[in-house]
């Protein structure tokens, strides 16, 4: 018998769909501590300025800020500290080359509880000119616009 997943979003980096073509995206663990998620529980957390990194075959995630645990006292962590993400070995040297020869960079997308365990939804992403991300927002408001008067005529 299949065993139902809950899903549980904490934080979503919507910077990054704005600043980046998502070519791939895949799920990785992370590695925490007690008190950090304990705070990610009570939705403590800030994606928008993280990146992902690989030093010494290891995948890592740079710039992620949870919020100290209020409760947590002196096993509270830096709330910037630099975490592991875990992930085959073989996938993480095939993100390696990609990086390397085709310029892309590892963005983390989104971070959800998945049963009791933490996830992260890392992008394979391509950087936008400011020339993709003004016809984005063109576009997005045409749509907007679209269903505006669509919505207006089925009023009348």
């Amino acid at each position: 018998m299949k065993k139902e997943e809950n899903f549980k979003t904490i934080a979503r980096n919507k910077k990054a769909y704005h600043d980046y073509f998502v070519e791939e995206s895949m799920e990785t663990g992370i590695e925490l501590l007690g008190t950090e998620v304990k705070s990610l529980r009570n939705g403590q957390c800030n994606l928008k300025d993280a990146w992902c990194s690989i030093s010494d075959g290891e995948l890592l995630l740079n710039g992620m800020h949870i919020s100290p645990y209020e409760h947590g006292n002196i096993f509270n962590r830096d709330p910037m500290r630099v975490r592991r993400l875990l992930m085959h070995k073989k996938e993480i040297l095939r993100l390696f080359g990609l990086m390397k020869q085709q310029g892309y960079t590892l963005i983390p997308l989104s971070l959800y509880f998945k049963g009791s365990r933490v996830k992260v939804q890392v992008g394979l992403c391509r950087g936008k000119k400011l020339y993709d991300k003004r016809e984005d927002l063109a576009k997005k408001a045409a749509k907007r616009d679209m269903e505006r008067a669509i919505k207006t005529d089925i009023r009348s």
